[in-house]
């Protein structure tokens, strides 16, 4: 099947609507989504490279918060409350994460729905932002250095940025290998018709990039370093860190 080129992938306004009418399907905190490999297991890693990075951590951002599982188990690892602000395409995400996260956390929770590329965030604000399963959303070049210079100015210095998401390969052999092995996935999580619509929306709405190819455009734009936390068939969980304070008056 030919890919779809980038100008004809779902507009912003298509992921919304169909992100609108999933909500229940992001509520679980014992499995994550289920369509991601691994999801129960990437939520925990960055969750705990997050406060094993940044210390303290007083201010976060959930880039595409979903119903807000990222956070709360965030504050699970932290064992401590801060300031959460929950960013979503979709306002019944936001709305239903606004509130799961405010019933387990005591700090200050701000709900934010928008395109994270559109919405003015100030500059070194958070400690940790998390990111998962949204960037694949991005398109070309551009809008990937884009983003991904937005996440390193909007954190402070010290801070990282955690992401898990849907990922390709540099090497077609190897992605069509990766590919076969997750549709086998999907398959046994709930037969060939749920594997067919999975990767339908993928193929209409999703443009990921391979990891190894993020983590290189991550240094590029600033981050100090990077982290590789779990690969496994098309899902990675990964970070990168900005340069502390005292890093730029040596």
């Amino acid at each position: 099947m030919t890919p779809t080129p980038l100008h004809r992938k779902s507009s912003v306004e298509e992921i919304r609507a169909r992100f609108d009418g999933d909500v229940e399907r992001f509520s679980r905190l014992d499995t994550g989504q289920a369509a991601t490999v691994d999801a129960p297991l990437a939520m925990e890693l960055i969750t705990q490279a997050a406060v094993a990075s940044t210390a303290p951590i007083r201010r976060v951002l959930d880039l595409g918060c979903g119903a807000g599982n990222n956070t709360l188990k965030l504050r699970e690892a932290t064992e401590r409350d801060f300031d959460a602000d929950l960013l979503d395409l979709s306002e019944p995400m936001v709305a239903a994460a606004e509130r799961r996260v405010s019933a387990a956390n005591g700090g200050v929770v701000r709900p934010l729905v928008g395109d994270f590329r559109e919405v003015e965030l100030e500059d070194g604000a958070y400690d940790v932002v998390l990111a998962a399963a949204v960037l694949h959303h991005l398109r070309d070049d551009a809008d990937w250095r884009a983003a991904f210079t937005k996440l390193h100015r909007i954190l402070r210095p010290g801070g990282g940025v955690w992401i898990t998401d849907l990922v390709s390969h540099e090497t077609p052999g190897v992605q069509a290998l990766m590919q076969s092995r997750y549709g086998e996935y999907l398959e046994r999580l709930d037969g060939p018709a749920y594997r067919d619509r999975v990767f339908d929306y993928i193929e209409r709405e999703d443009s990921p990039r391979p990891v190894t190819w993020q983590l290189d455009l991550l240094r590029d734009v600033g981050f100090s370093r990077t982290e590789l936390l779990h690969k496994n068939s098309c899902f990675a969980a990964f970070g990168a860190l900005k340069a502390p304070a005292d890093a730029f008056s040596k």
